[in-house]
């Protein structure tokens, strides 16, 4: 690790990593002392250990905002999915772990695969901001997204006005198939969700550090030994 990273990632003396609090495979809960814990907290507290300097959490609460706050001095790291719209700002190592988005469809809905939801007349709920809603964004040519600021206002939203298809993360989907008797998730999945670790475009030596790190956590298995201490197993998978 180079002197030049370590001023880039932490050039206050502590690194501040922004926290997607919206994803609860990510962040599963909160230590003794209230802040963020789950698998990115424990990596933003390994990258942190790596350099050498304290570590601070700013949670956010969507991805959306997150990425928007990449100018604003507002974090040096932040751990959010990868989507090329966000890569035009945020300089992204490869994916660490990734999730998959698919579709859950109301009782009595005559759609049973993946491929004929991209339909005229068909309304998909997605919050907007999230990076399989952005995936949503460039890929959906014929059916109608309806947008929402989160997950929970998506899937009020679907069921308020009775939309057809509700986009997001399977384990999201599952607890609201719960919810709602005859709802179904479609088997395979639209997009995979890549979750990896961003700095700003300038910090061309603490990108490579934290690819450099991220190399490291895949081949060594913290990943993996992260995902079995917060119990998201089957939900969560190393990339």
């Amino acid at each position: 690790m180079s002197d030049q990273a370590r001023a880039e990632l932490a050039p206050g003396g502590v690194l501040r990593a922004g926290i997607n609090m919206a994803n609860a495979l990510l962040v599963t809960g909160r230590t003794e002392d209230g802040e963020p814990d789950g698998v990115s907290p424990d990596l933003a507290r390994s990258i942190a250990e790596r350099l050498g300097v304290p570590l601070q959490l700013v949670p956010f609460d969507s991805p959306g905002e997150l990425a928007d706050a990449v100018g604003a001095d507002a974090w040096d790291i932040g751990l959010i999915g990868a989507e090329p719209q966000r890569a035009e700002q945020i300089e992204f190592t490869t994916a660490y772990a990734e999730i998959e988005a698919t579709y859950l469809v109301p009782a009595g809905s005559s759609i049973n695969t993946i491929e004929e939801v991209d339909r005229a007349g068909v309304r998909i709920a997605a919050p907007g901001r999230s990076a399989y809603g952005l995936w949503l964004d460039r890929n959906i040519e014929h059916a109608t997204l309806v947008r929402a600021g989160s997950g929970p206002d998506a899937f009020a939203q679907f069921v308020a006005e009775q939309l057809d298809v509700l986009a997001g993360l399977r384990s999201g989907l599952a607890e609201i198939a719960e919810e709602l008797p005859g709802a179904r998730i479609l088997a395979g999945r639209f997009a995979t969700v890549q979750q990896a670790v961003g700095t700003a475009k300038a910090n061309r030596a603490g990108a490579a550090f934290l690819q450099g790190f991220v190399d490291e956590a895949r081949a060594s298995g913290l990943v993996t030994t992260l995902i079995a201490k917060h119990n998201v197993e089957g939900k969560l998978s190393a990339a």
